[in-house]
């Protein structure tokens, strides 16, 4: 949890109670359903926790944005930026059914007010989003293939509308195909010191 304060020293007491609950709530779902790798779990909030959070160091959420976190696995980064933004609307999609349950359990156990989660395919989805966020689970250009008509064309925050993604390794490949659209990317070891931040990142692609 110290890391999460290391990098993040304004939160609210409401923020870091939240917090502070993650990894024993967790701990015990990771114990029936294993949604986290075992060999993971001692890094929790640097791996899971920080990674997620990358995305509020990237850019900070305008309240009453809609956010849609496809193939969110265990909730993340979805709930983690839930607790940094409780002004924010986040939908956690994954089709993978146990996964959702847990990512329900650990949302009834906070009593996260702004994070719906539901067994889906984002391409069924029928809303549309400001912001569409992920942890890598595909290459680039499937994803956006998934998600493109998902992104509203109303603008207000900071940032134009798009796709938000977590990444590691070369993506040189990746955003070839996207180089027109001016995609953007942030080295996360520019955000933090720890060795596992040193070849991750985060783009984001307007649509």
């Amino acid at each position: 949890m110290d890391i999460i304060l290391k990098y993040f020293p304004d939160l609210t007491e409401k923020q870091i109670e939240l917090f502070q609950q993650l990894e024993p709530l967790y701990a015990d779902w990771n114990s029936k359903i294993n949604v986290i790798s075992r060999k993971d779990f001692s890094e929790f909030y640097e791996r899971h926790v920080l990674h997620s959070l990358a995305i509020a160091k990237f850019t900070k959420f305008a309240g009453k944005t809609k956010v849609l976190d496809v193939g969110t696995g265990g909730g993340f980064p979805g709930i983690p930026l839930a607790i940094m933004f409780p002004d924010v609307q986040f939908h956690l999609v994954d089709s993978i059914g146990k996964k959702i349950k847990v990512v329900n359990g650990v949302v009834d156990s906070l009593g996260l007010e702004n994070v719906k989660a539901e067994q889906i395919r984002a391409e069924e989805l029928k809303e549309k989003y400001d912001f569409i966020i992920s942890r890598a689970v595909t290459r680039l250009p499937e994803f956006v293939s998934w998600v493109r008509k998902k992104v509203s064309k109303k603008n207000f925050n900071a940032m134009p509308n798009g796709v938000i993604y977590l990444k590691g390794g070369d993506i040189t490949a990746e955003i070839k195909p996207f180089s027109k659209r001016n995609v953007f990317v942030q080295d996360l070891e520019e955000y933090f010191d720890e060795e596992f931040f040193e070849t991750k990142k985060v783009l984001h692609l307007p649509l």
